[in-house]
């Protein structure tokens, strides 16, 4: 790691749009020119040679807490050391916790951000919407008030294993609380109940489906591979389509159904956490955008939806650009030629024959290798 209080440059770089390599040139953590390849003065820097450059990865779907069994990670192995400059922790934490997350955060190299559980209790267990008294609109709205640079918006778990017997109340319920305290609502889906159609039609513009891409019973293609009319609606309405890959929540069939509709992802994200980090199917950022170039979407829509895309739903553009005068939020990587297996959530393995790769990344004032 280096820390970037003098003159730094990324040299003979390029990006996805554009293969023309240049210099980025960074002093005190921000970016202070663009220029040339192999002609920004300095003896600080990273030979880039071979390698793209894009605004620091956002991974919109992470699990950050790392006491936490079975979803939880540590921020820094799911973030900066996988080349992903800010991840967005997605409902770890209800109001009961979210100040344990805070503290983490202020140790660590990555951007964070967070969506706040509905359950007071949060992940603590994993059932957390089956009793709807561990819903207090008062502990939340207290929360987003105590925690607003931490807290982008609103998670709730909506399947069967979670919500047991309530059905679609916690949505409900999650549907108040996102107009009382004016954030959007990220919304798991899964098995039901409840049916998915019940759970779409309470999804306002800027909410955000994550695993949509799923391939349970109570997915979002019929048997032919049709988009539900629900899920086109709900998308005319400008509702946000996340990947969250997940343990369970991808499948190859599914993702090659919506790629045949057109129905492409806003956002690539992972659902990463220690198990699928270290046994797959997850294991990286990187893989599940690989994933998405083997499924035929090009190397720009890829790299967009883990940069300028998930920067413009959390409304800070300048995380999803390179400009002189931003902070300096880059991540560096390569595309590699050859063999890799990849592996869905049902278990399902495809071959691909090019892969991305993290290489490093620049935030904080930091510049880590990967």
């Amino acid at each position: 790691m280096k820390i970037l209080e003098q003159r730094f440059v990324l040299r003979n770089v390029q990006t996805v749009h554009d293969e023309k390599p240049f210099d980025i040139v960074m002093e005190n953590g921000f970016i202070t020119e663009i220029t040339d390849a192999n002609t920004a003065l300095g003896d600080n820097g990273f030979d880039g040679t071979g390698l793209f450059v894009s605004s620091g990865w956002i991974d919109m779907h992470v699990h950050a807490v790392a006491k936490l069994e079975p979803y939880g990670d540590a921020i820094d192995e799911i973030g900066v050391q996988q080349g992903v400059a800010t991840i967005i922790d997605a409902g770890s934490c209800g109001a009961d916790t979210i100040g344990e997350l805070a503290a983490e955060v202020a140790k660590a190299k990555t951007n964070v951000f967070a969506f706040l559980n509905i359950s007071h209790i949060g992940l603590q267990r994993i059932d957390e919407l089956s009793s709807l008294e561990w819903i207090d609109p008062e502990k939340a709205a207290k929360a987003v008030l105590t925690y607003p640079d931490l807290i982008i918006g609103l998670k709730a778990r909506i399947s069967k294993s979670v919500v047991k017997d309530n059905g679609v109340e916690p949505l409900r319920l999650a549907r108040k609380l996102s107009g009382k305290t004016s954030l959007p609502l990220m919304v798991h889906i899964g098995s039901g109940p409840p049916p998915i159609e019940e759970v779409l039609e309470l999804l306002q513009k800027d909410d955000i489906i994550t695993h949509y891409l799923n391939g349970k019973a109570n997915n979002l293609f019929d048997s032919d591979g049709k988009p539900i009319p629900a899920l086109t609606e709900a998308i005319a309405r400008g509702v946000h389509l996340d990947v969250g890959h997940g343990t369970a929540s991808f499948s190859f069939l599914v993702a090659e159904y919506a790629k045949a509709q057109g129905i492409k992802p806003d956002t690539i994200s992972t659902d990463i956490y220690r198990g699928n980090r270290i046994h797959g199917p997850v294991y990286s950022l990187a893989n599940v955008m690989s994933k998405f170039l083997y499924l035929g979407y090009g190397l720009q829509e890829v790299v967009a939806a883990v940069t300028d895309h998930a920067a413009a739903w959390l409304g800070r553009p300048e995380l999803g650009r390179i400009q002189v005068g931003d902070a300096a939020h880059l991540t560096l990587f390569a595309v590699q030629q050859g063999p890799m297996s990849l592996t869905d959530s049902e278990g399902e393995t495809r071959i691909a024959d090019r892969y991305i790769e993290a290489k490093g990344v620049v935030v904080n004032g930091s510049f880590i290798t990967c």
